[in-house]
């Protein structure tokens, strides 16, 4: 057991811990929600099994006509598209030591606007697709940037009012959804022309109905180029900065309050495109005075990525898996859906505590090599009272 203990400490303090911790909130949260399947009466292994064939990640046992392994894996990544962006947005915001938790807002407003602007006009599909990734990244960053210049104008906590124009954005776009858009059958917006939307549908691959993503390909595209702005550029070195210790990046010459403005206004556009990717992409309509869990799920996902653009990546397609999958394992195995995110909150819970595993982790080494130390100089001691002895 004391070997295991030093093992694990040894990698979750070591060259690769970011990595360690990442994969031990993992293996922590299958093992906790094993437990809660044993206990419903479920087998945790088909469950598993389900989400993973929910996603096309593996074959089911049979498909509806028209559809297949291709049909449900385009699908997976139509959906982590948005869920990508929405964890980048999170991470530039927190980079710079801001908690954006207004990402499902800023995603409603962007989609709400390009539906509204491009979704129901008549306009050809290459321009009414780049006017709709436009609208997402000007609408996000000025939602984006509000924050911001109240968090740096009048020190307004930045968790404070986004959760206020969270609201103010459900109400305004539900009640304009529901006397101007609303689709009288469904009770939601209208749907928005093909034209406009960034998925193609009904693509046949090898005789199979398939959908095309436009917005995977944006959110791969946007995690480099995050990644390159906080590596290589003075501007992501000073939102660092700001985020470490804003005394000292004063000092040093950064300009704080542009920096906690241009962050938000940065994070902002990166939610816009998560909207409309979402909205326009992956939903294609609005449920009125509803904001999607998305942009909350995105925490977890950054934090399971500890906070790193190209770490999202692989976080995201761990969570979209619990989530995307979470309709098939349901039918399968006979238990509610919502328990995906119940497996995402716990993956929070146990991403979240990284920084208390690395520290217990370089606690332990410290421990053991005192102890060491410690024997090594009693048994020095010893050797020489012997020879005193002699």
């Amino acid at each position: 057991m004391k070997k295991i203990k030093l093992w694990l400490a040894r990698h979750l303090s070591g060259k690769h811990a970011a990595v360690s911790v990442s994969i031990l909130a993992i293996i922590l949260t299958l093992i906790t929600a094993g437990i809660l399947l044993l206990i419903m009466g479920k087998n945790p292994l088909v469950a598993f099994l389900s989400f993973i064939q929910g996603c096309g990640l593996a074959p089911k046992a049979n498909y509806g006509g028209g559809s297949g392994m291709l049909s449900d894996l385009t699908d997976f990544l139509n959906y982590l598209a948005p869920m990508t962006l929405a964890s980048l947005a999170f991470i530039v915001g927190f980079k710079a030591g801001l908690f954006n938790i207004g990402i499902a807002g800023q995603m409603l407003i962007s989609g709400f606007t390009a539906t509204v602007l491009v979704g129901y006009s008549n306009l050809p599909a290459l321009p009414a697709k780049i006017l709709v990734v436009v609208i997402g990244i000007i609408v996000g960053g000025l939602v984006g940037a509000l924050v911001g210049f109240l968090k740096y104008k009048f020190n307004i906590h930045e968790v404070v009012s986004t959760i206020m124009i969270n609201y103010i954005i459900s109400y305004l776009t539900g009640f304009f959804i529901n006397n101007k858009f609303v689709d009288m059958l469904t009770r939601t917006s209208r749907i928005c022309s093909p034209a406009s939307r960034l998925t193609l549908t009904n693509i046949k691959i090898g005789g199979v109905n398939c959908k095309l993503p436009f917005g995977i390909v944006i959110a791969i595209l946007m995690a480099f180029f995050v990644q390159f702005i906080f590596e290589k550029t003075t501007f992501g070195f000073e939102l660092k900065g700001v985020g470490l210790n804003k005394r000292c990046a004063r000092y040093i010459g950064v300009n704080v309050g542009r920096s906690i403005v241009a962050s938000m206004a940065f994070s902002g556009i990166l939610a816009g495109l998560a909207g409309v990717t979402y909205y326009l992409g992956y939903s294609n309509t609005i449920i009125p005075k509803t904001l999607v869990g998305m942009g909350y799920d995105s925490i977890s996902v950054a934090l399971l990525g500890n906070s790193s653009p190209i770490g999202s990546i692989f976080a995201a397609i761990i969570v979209a898996i619990f989530q995307q999958g979470a309709n098939y394992m349901s039918s399968m195995i006979g238990v509610a859906k919502e328990i995906a995110s119940l497996i995402t909150g716990i993956l929070l819970l146990y991403a979240s505590c990284g920084g208390y595993m690395q520290m217990h982790a370089r606690s332990t080494l410290q421990r053991e090599t005192d102890l060491r130390a410690q024997a090594e100089k009693e048994a020095s001691a010893n050797s020489g009272m012997k020879e005193e002895e002699k």
